[in-house]
């Protein structure tokens, strides 16, 4: 996609005269900011004009190689004739067929090997079920990345576009970029990747490290500084590893913005273009885009497009989703101090979350803008060869936590860079919140002893309480089953609704009685797994900037019923990853790691009590379907924030003791309750889900990618 991008640029060179009769314009005083805009346009002029150069220089090399290929040709040709007819080459020709056809099954194999090592890895951790629910995952969009990259993200002519655009305000990139041992061929994509840009203003920051046997780097590096000014480079006495390395370049930064790319990487020729719209039309202090990961050429092998939310906290904590393009004001740099060479391994992430603690305004470009190149040596290839990463990722997180004063314990997965916090829970051993279990019921008493079985023999919190809310159960078991259970447990009660059937009003009925500080919503059809479920999900609903937490559910079978809820999907929402395995990870292992959404079911969802009585708990108006999207909905709308957890683990009958819309009356009541929540949530569901990106198919819950690229805030005048 990007070569194809660059190819297209090089073809355009009639810049030069509308270039100089800009600049002329602008210094008779006809452009609104003269000087940004004559630097801007002159840059376009420069970069026009030092790609001509270059193909004109290229254009003379070639036919001169043409002419030697040409010679050699002839020579080999004469000599392929005087083997031809000799008898010997005649005899084996069917060995030599014979060795040709094995030739051509071993390429695709080696060109399969990291396949095949990926499968194999997948099989030890995961299993066979699992592991083939990612192979046809991976094949949908294997399937939809040929048909996204067959569809630049810019045309030609938009690119040519944004060189001559200027903006109110003038802006500077500083891209660091620490250099060690690079690979030539590495070293001059990147380096081209970076004067491609077609936004002008930008310094790069080069601080070399490299052994005398790669001293190539600095001849590449001075001989581009030389040519162009913008390009800055520093030799270093020795290796001060890659914190110690990037804080070279920091000193040497002299822009408004900080930008950082890895010295094997590439950018998008339009990535600080997008990321200098972003800062100017929506005052971001800190930017950040989607990347991909790819071998040799992003357009032709790319292989894990990571499509990422927007910023969320609790995401951030548990992984580095934000990592490749990141950019923020030089004085929130200034704010977090340099990179830390305790983190090394994981440098970025580190400082991130140091960047994160003083942003004010931080804007995610939903682009594919970064190209993260995979090798033998690279982190982007297996993490999990680098131990050292993991250990300096607990690190960062729990240097994060601890200045923002929070505490808990973090570990990392041993195959990925993913973490854990546990939060320590508040109170004094014996001395924990309360937490209310509120369970509506209706006979189905079977599923309620299971549901009521699993708390009680599995639950390792100790202080919480259950209220049963009894709504027009017809059995007389139910009652005497009820009576058999309050005596067996002295922290259950059972409430009566007489009321029609309606979630909400029954639930707020039960919350009237509740003593905890928490409630706990919870359908009787479920069964407790993980024995810590309630401190999983309490450990953040006691946080002050979080409303509410939810579980992981499973069906019996095994599959996922609930990874979280993603607005917009299935028309209003859906559920995350449903029907996935139990062991799979998930898209980019988001199904285990706990991060912010923008709503989790009420089967098993935590609130905190004085954030329900703030938003007057769920509204009655919807008696069934969508109560709990909408109290989410409404928690964030106040300013907190959800969160759902991979830890709290539950099987979840789903709709089994109330069952599915079937008569004409329940259908209408669902069309009514559909109606309320379009109208009510209109705006917000035009406007996307912030923890889902763009580019994925809301027809699915699967994390499926559009078969062609969403440019982000598209420019109307450069269409």
């Amino acid at each position: 996609m990007m070569d194809s991008d660059m190819n297209t640029q090089n073809d355009n060179f009639n810049v030069n005269d509308n270039a100089d009769n800009a600049i002329n314009d602008s210094m008779n005083g006809n452009a609104a900011e003269p000087d940004s805009e004559v630097l801007h346009l002159r840059s376009a002029l420069e970069w026009t004009e030092r790609k001509l150069d270059e193909v004109l220089e290229a254009n003379y090399i070639q036919k001169q190689e043409y002419r030697l290929l040409q010679e050699r040709y002839n020579q080999i040709e004469a000599s392929y004739n005087v083997i031809s007819n000799a008898f010997f080459w005649k005899v084996t020709k069917p060995a030599r067929l014979l060795l040709d056809g094995l030739k051509g099954m071993y390429r695709p194999l080696r060109t399969g090997s990291r396949l095949f090592k990926s499968g194999v890895r997948s099989l030890r951790i995961y299993g066979v079920r699992t592991t083939w629910s990612r192979m046809k995952s991976n094949y949908h969009n294997r399937r939809a990345f040929t048909s996204y990259s067959a569809r630049p993200l810019f045309t030609a002519d938009e690119l040519f576009a944004q060189r001559g655009r200027t903006f109110d305000r003038p802006l500077r990139f500083s891209i660091l970029v620490p250099l060690y041992n690079t690979s030539e061929k590495f070293l001059l994509e990147m380096l081209e990747s970076v004067q491609n840009q077609t936004y002008a203003g930008w310094e790069l920051c080069l601080a070399d490290a490299s052994d005398g046997e790669h001293a190539y780097v600095g001849r590449i590096c001075q001989e581009a500084a030389e040519k162009d000014a913008r390009i800055r480079y520093q030799r270093l006495d020795r290796n001060l590893g890659i914190s110690g390395n990037t804080n070279a370049c920091l000193a040497m930064a002299e822009g408004d913005f900080i930008g950082l790319l890895d010295h094997d990487d590439l950018l998008h020729p339009a990535a600080l273009y997008e990321v200098a719209r972003a800062v100017c039309e929506q005052e971001a202090d800190m930017v950040y885009t989607d990347e991909t990961t790819f071998y040799l050429n992003p357009s032709k092998d790319a292989f894990n497009l990571h499509f990422k939310p927007d910023y969320a906290p609790d995401t951030l904590r548990g992984n580095n989703y934000i990592c490749h393009f990141m950019t923020a004001k030089k004085e929130l740099f200034d704010l977090a101090g340099p990179f830390r060479p305790e983190c090394d391994g994981s440098q970025d992430h580190d400082m991130i979350l140091r960047l994160t603690e003083h942003a004010q305004n931080i804007v995610h470009i939903p682009e594919i803008l970064y190209f993260w190149r995979a090798h033998k040596d690279s982190v982007a290839e297996d993490a999990a060869t680098k131990p050292y990463v993991f250990e300096a990722g607990c690190r960062a997180v729990r240097d994060h936590l601890e200045r923002m004063g929070l505490q808990g314990e973090v570990s990392s997965m041993k195959e990925a860079a993913i973490y854990r916090i546990r939060y320590d829970i508040q109170g004094a051993p014996g001395h924990e919140p309360l937490v209310s279990v509120l369970i509506p019921n209706k006979d189905h008493i079977r599923d309620l002893d299971l549901c009521l079985r699993s708390i009680y023999t599995k639950t390792t919190y100790p202080n919480f309480e259950i209220i049963i809310i009894e709504n027009n159960s017809e059995s007389e078991g139910t009652f005497r089953y009820y009576e058999k259970i309050k005596a067996e447990h002295g922290n259950l009660r059972v409430l009566q609704w007489d009321g029609p059937f309606n979630y909400s009003a029954i639930n707020n009925f039960g919350a009237g009685y509740a003593k905890g500080d928490y409630l706990l919503l919870l359908n009787n059809d479920t069964e407790v797994i993980t024995p810590d479920w309630i401190q999983e999900m309490l450990m953040f609903c006691q946080r002050e900037d979080v409303g509410a937490a939810g579980a992981k559910l499973y069906y019996p079978d095994e599959t996922l019923q609930h990874g979280g809820i993603g607005m917009g999907m299935l028309t209003l929402a859906g559920h995350l990853h449903r029907g996935a395995s139990r062991k799979d990870p998930g898209y980019m292992r988001r199904l285990q790691y706990a991060q912010n959404l923008s709503a989790v079911t009420a089967a098993c969802m935590m609130v905190r009590r004085n954030v329900w009585k703030e938003l007057g708990g769920l509204d009655e108006a919807f008696r069934v379907a969508f109560n709990d999207v909408d109290l989410c909905m409404r928690i964030r709308e106040a300013g907190y924030l959800i969160v759902w957890t991979p830890y709290a683990e539950l099987y979840h009958y789903e709709s089994k003791s109330r069952g599915y819309d079937v008569t004409k009356e329940q259908k209408e009541r669902n069309r009514e309750e559909v109606a309320l929540f379009h109208a009510r949530w209109k705006d917000t569901l035009q406007e996307g889900d912030p923890y889902l990106n763009p580019n994925f198919d809301l027809g699915r819950e699967d994390f499926s990618i559009l078969p062609e690229p969403v440019q982000y805030r598209p420019e109307p005048e450069l269409l």
